[in-house]
């Protein structure tokens, strides 16, 4: 007999392996094909029936022991009945441009988001062979029965209330299905006339237009006010200066006239400045020289007959 302990220790991983991994998954599966025990998850349902009745309806999660709850009944559900699955979980569905009009004939498309849930499996099974499908229909029927003519400002602005009136319409016959109806929310009203949309762009773009040409020619004419303000004032401030330098001017030279020598002084200035602005020929001719003075003159007079 070997005694190796390698040896032993490989064919106990071998057993060990083959048992775990196989014959334990083998055996549970059969436990579970005679209806021994289920087992339920999070949010699931599971409904058992045997020759067209329901015997058993397990939504609690966790391990159940189908012969505590059918019976002798228990081993023959797997072969001669049926187990339907159900998920319970919060399902939600959007249902995009539901056609309606308002009031004033506008066609109006109306996009209705829900949620639902299961609440009754056995009704969800058998009172109705599309549940989903009749909601969803369902749903759109009363968005347009509650919602068509109204005014199309109600329309685009109060979507809390329609919300309320379709989920106040739809939840008691959902009920009758088996399905609980959650949140119901209008998301989107829109347009369904493509010219209308074109119309409204239009006159939308036109109203912007008088409004900037407003606000300009606002803007314009605030400047203009300011500019032609700013230009009285001016012109206000430029006349009292100009009535002041008489006075001014008077105060001055009578002050100068009071000393001869200062008043002499002055005046030399200024006739020495007039004859320099005048841009006039200057010829300076020394005291006691009569015949130079008139040789001069005879000079500037021939120069300016030849011009």
């Amino acid at each position: 007999m070997n005694d190796n302990p390698i040896a032993h220790f490989f064919v106990a991983g071998v057993f060990t392996f083959f048992g775990l991994f196989i014959l334990v998954p083998i055996f549970f599966g059969f436990v579970r094909l005679f209806g021994f025990y289920t087992i339920v998850e999070e949010k699931q349902c599971k409904v058992y029936m045997l020759f067209g009745k329901v015997v058993a309806v397990i939504d609690e999660p966790g391990l159940h022991l189908l012969i505590l709850k059918m019976g002798i009944k228990a081993p023959l559900v797997n072969f001669l009945g049926k187990c339907h699955t159900l998920d319970l979980r919060l399902d939600q569905e959007y249902i995009r441009s539901t056609p309606v009009n308002s009031e004033e004939g506008a066609p109006m498309g109306i996009g209705i988001w829900y949620e639902m849930v299961v609440s009754d499996p056995v009704a969800y099974l058998f009172k109705n062979a599309d549940p989903r499908g009749s909601l969803a229909a369902n749903v759109g029927n009363s968005t347009v029965r509650c919602l068509s003519n109204m005014k199309l400002a109600d329309m685009l602005q109060n979507r809390h209330p329609m919300s309320q009136t379709v989920r106040t319409e739809v939840s008691p016959q959902s009920q009758a299905w088996g399905y609980s109806l959650g949140s119901v929310y209008i998301r989107k009203v829109h347009f369904r006339d493509v010219g209308m949309i074109k119309q409204i762009e239009e006159k939308v773009v036109n109203r912007l237009r008088q409004v900037t040409s407003a606000i300009k020619q606002d803007g314009t004419n605030q400047v203009n006010i300011i500019a032609s303000t700013a230009e009285q004032q001016a012109a206000i401030e430029f006349a009292k200066a100009a009535a002041m330098r008489p006075q001014i001017v008077g105060l001055a030279l009578k002050k100068i006239s009071q000393d001869p020598d200062i008043s002499r002084a002055l005046f030399a200035v200024l006739e020495t400045q007039n004859i320099i602005a005048g841009e006039a020929n200057i010829t300076l001719i020394p005291k006691n020289s009569n015949l130079l003075g008139q040789l001069v003159a005879a000079t500037q007079s021939q120069k300016m007959a030849v011009k």
